[in-house]
């Protein structure tokens, strides 16, 4: 079988939601492609390259859901649009925050979902400076969000048994820590709304400076 860096990338992501991040290798996914290693290493010299690669396919398979169906549209909903849309593209593949945090990028074509998120801030009278920190802000909190959603439930809809509500509640001391025990199903239940009133939190701040300029 002939690969090319499209196939292998591809076939990293079925992989990678079959074994998740730690055991996702090389040598392993030249197995699953049914060719030697070296046909592997000859399109990425390593892991790190191909995570890069594999960032950036799930970036651009994302990239439409960034922006609001109507570029009109108040730039509060740009906003949460490519929050939500981030958050359900890193959703998309098991261990997907993880395994886009620390990547580079090896095509431009991500890039244009923030451009035009730029350009709608700026012609809602943000600063570029201001736009960009909004932006990266917003990207930001959703990779590290994402992240710990996904050490909760690794497999959508599957807690893991090491954040079993109930047992976690039980090592808590009431008399220490009685709002952390109250907290246990904020922290980790509940993901959409909480996603959500943070994201708010970030879009009100946004508000906020902007009022002050």
């Amino acid at each position: 079988m002939k690969v090319n860096k499209a196939i292998v990338a591809g076939a990293g992501l079925e992989l990678l939601n079959e074994v998740g991040l730690e055991q996702l290798t090389l040598r392993r996914l030249a197995t699953k492609l049914n060719v030697q290693a070296a046909a592997i290493y000859w399109h990425f010299k390593d892991k790190q390259e191909l995570l890069d690669e594999m960032a950036t396919t799930v970036l651009v398979e994302g990239a439409s859901g960034l922006v609001p169906r109507r570029p009109s549209a108040d730039w509060q909903v740009w906003a949460s649009t490519y929050g939500h849309g981030l958050r359900k593209t890193l959703l998309a593949y098991r261990d997907g925050a993880r395994m886009v945090s620390g990547t580079r990028l090896t095509s431009t074509e991500p890039l244009k979902a923030g451009e035009a998120f730029g350009a709608r801030m700026i012609g809602s009278h943000f600063a570029l400076r201001e736009a960009v920190v909004l932006l990266s802000t917003i990207y930001n909190y959703t990779l590290s969000f994402v992240m710990e959603e996904q050490a909760v439930f690794p497999t959508p809809g599957m807690r893991s048994p090491l954040y079993a509500l109930e047992a976690r509640r039980a090592r808590l001391d009431p008399a220490l820590f009685p709002h952390h025990r109250q907290a246990n199903t904020i922290l980790f239940d509940g993901y959409n709304r909480r996603y959500k009133e943070g994201l708010a939190l970030i879009i009100a701040g946004a508000e906020a400076l902007k009022q002050s300029d």
